[in-house]
Formats: C-alpha cells, sequence, structure tokens
C-alpha cells in the first residue's frame, strides 16, 4: 500500500531532482530571501514583477522561477526548494490531498474562458464525441485536464476512447505546430496559438457554470507564512493594487502599454496577445478574496470536489479530511487592515 509519506518522499525526490540544477535554496526565518514559481498566464501580477516594488517596499531579494505547470509548482514546494508559488486549483487539490504543508492565501484569477478545448481544422471534430479515437495534449493534474476528462465524461467517453497526452504548454504548442495533436485544452499564450487554426469546443466556463469551477491560485509554504507575515501583507497589498489598476484603467493595457510588454516579456506571449488573453480572467478584489465565494469557502468547496474527481480518475490516491485547512484568509485580512 502507497502511504501518504511515502507519497511525499516521492514528491520531494523528484523535486530535488528536477530543480539540482538550478541553484534554489528555500527562505530561512532569517533570510530576507523568497522563492517564487510562477508560470505563463497573463495576468496584472506580471507587471508587479517587472516593477520591482516587492523588492523595494519589503527589502526581500526575490528569486522569480519560471515552471511549465502547476504540478512541476507543487513538486518543487514539496521539496522546500521554493517558498511561494502559482497552482491551478486542480494541482493545489491534489497537493491538499496528499498533505502537503501549504496554504492558498490568494486567488490569482478565477479562470473562466481564459482555458478552452480546441480541435485542430481538418481533423473531423466538431464536438467533445468527436474525440473519440483522437489524440489530445493537456499538462496533467491542471485545471485544463481536470476539465478535460470531465467534458470526456459528459460526453460518454472513457480513458480508453481517446488518447491523452501529459504536455507541458510549450511542448503543446511545438505539437500543434507539428500536426502531431488533433486538439488541446490549454490557455494562453499557446491558446491563442491554437486558436488560429483550431475550432473552440468549449470553454472552462461552461464547465464552471455546471458545478466544476477551476481557479488559479498563490500557495506558500507553512514555513514561509509563519516565519515572515510582513512580506506576506505587503505582497497581498500590492497583488490587489495590481488587480486593482488592470479593473480601473484596463481599457489603456494595450499593446504598446508598458503593462503588456512586461506581461510578454514574463510569460513569453507576444503584446498583441496579451489583452485577448487579460479579458478572458477574472481577477476578484481584495474584499471578494476573503468572501465566502472564495477563501472564504468557496476555494475550499472547489479543491474538495476537484479532489473527488481526481481520486475518481485515480489522480489522488486519498482525500484530505479538511480541505479549509489548507485555505486561509489571515493573509488578506491583514492586507485589508488600514
Amino acid at each position: 500500500m502507497i502511504t501518504r509519506k511515502t507519497l511525499l518522499s516521492a514528491l520531494a525526490a523528484l523535486a530535488l531532482g528536477s530543480m539540482a540544477g538550478a541553484g534554489l535554496a528555500p527562505a530561512q526565518a532569517a533570510d530576507k530571501r523568497v522563492t517564487f514559481a510562477y508560470q505563463d498566464m497573463t495576468t496584472p501580477i506580471r507587471v508587479l514583477m517587472e516593477s520591482g516594488d516587492l523588492e523595494k517596499r519589503t527589502g526581500y531579494t526575490v528569486k522569480w522561477v519560471k515552471f511549465g505547470g502547476g504540478g512541476d509548482v507543487i513538486r518543487a514546494m514539496a521539496s522546500g526548494n521554493v517558498d511561494i508559488g502559482e497552482a491551478g486549483s486542480s494541482p493545489i487539490a491534489a497537493a491538499a490531498s496528499q498533505g502537503l504543508p501549504i496554504k492558498l492565501f490568494w486567488i490569482l484569477d478565477d479562470i473562466g474562458d481564459a482555458e478552452q478545448l480546441v480541435a485542430r481544422n481538418g481533423s473531423g471534430i466538431a464536438s467533445v464525441k468527436d474525440l473519440k479515437g483522437k489524440t489530445v495534449g493537456v499538462p496533467f493534474v491542471s485545471t485544463a485536464h481536470y476539465q478535460l476528462m470531465f467534458a470526456l465524461q459528459e460526453a460518454g467517453l472513457g480513458p480508453k476512447d481517446v488518447k491523452v497526452l501529459n504536455m507541458r504548454p510549450p511542448e503543446i504548442a511545438a505539437a500543434w505546430e507539428r500536426g502531431d495533436i488533433d486538439a488541446t485544452f490549454i490557455w494562453a499564450p499557446v491558446l491563442t496559438v491554437a486558436k488560429k487554426s483550431g475550432t473552440v469546443l468549449a470553454s472552462a466556463g461552461d464547465f464552471a457554470r455546471k458545478g466544476k469551477a477551476t481557479f488559479d491560485g498563490i500557495v506558500v509554504t507553512d514555513a514561509f507564512l509563519s516565519a515572515h507575515r510582513d512580506f506576506m501583507t505587503t505582497f497581498v497589498r500590492l497583488l490587489a493594487a495590481a488587480d486593482a489598476e488592470y479593473a480601473k484603467a484596463g481599457a489603456t493595457w494595450t499593446e504598446g502599454s508598458p503593462q503588456v510588454a512586461a506581461i510578454a516579456k514574463w510569460t513569453g506571449a507576444t503584446p498583441a496577445e496579451v489583452p485577448a488573453a487579460l479579458s478572458a480572467y477574472r481577477f476578484p478584489t481584495l474584499a471578494e478574496q476573503a468572501s465566502p465565494r472564495w477563501l472564504g469557502g468557496g476555494a475550499a468547496d472547489a479543491l474538495k470536489s476537484t479532489a473527488e474527481f481526481l481520486k475518481a480518475q485515480g489522480r489522488v490516491p486519498d482525500l484530505a479530511p479538511n480541505y479549509a485547512a489548507f485555505v486561509t484568509t489571515d493573509v488578506v485580512e491583514a492586507a485589508a487592515k488600514p
């Protein structure tokens, strides 16, 4: 029988192996250093990353490290070599199911229509049912993977009916260009590439309306959260300010703006792709973060629902007794105080 301890040890070993050459080290209590694992989602946090304001306001040295998927981020955090990281609700649910000592403290985005299932033009795929016998690329244990499996299940397709390949976003982009896959469930900037020669079959928003909501969040290790409360509070205030600026002046974030240039730089998207990709997401305000819809209850419910689906799919062996234990409102509540 595979125990939870064995699973955690395996996750740590995988992360240590993949990170050995990256020169990453965990932050200690007395250190003013933090390693942040980010992905390629087109969100306002990239403007904060480019500005250097987090470093200026806190005096911390921030090491921003890009990862190909949320599963990779979680493995790195399991090793202790990453302190804070971005991950979708699906990998966060998997991490909580395995008992990782982490906390979800910020909803980076409500995915909405930002992730979509796209079929290649000329593949003969006009609906989800037509994926039978086809090849689909998706990052495993991501929110897109969770939505894809639900879409297949809803269409009456089983695991043996569709060849689902585990691919990181850059691998999906390359496979799409070569014609190696018939469809993909993915986010921008790869989504933008796929849609140029493909047809959208469904979006994450379609399934959210059926009770399968997904989001991207930022998680922190319990050790870092406990030792660096002031840093975390300042970080959240700056995150909220970046989202608020987009909500107020998003119409000015155009192809030639410095904000779009920053997002393009950190994500690998082209400036022309960024405005539409940004508009597909929804960004909860600081006040909304702690509400019952998000960190105040809804996020834990979504993690539990996602974990139940992952368990049914054989992606996690057990469920956590309480998913609310992996979510905290403490940081946003501290940031909201004058």
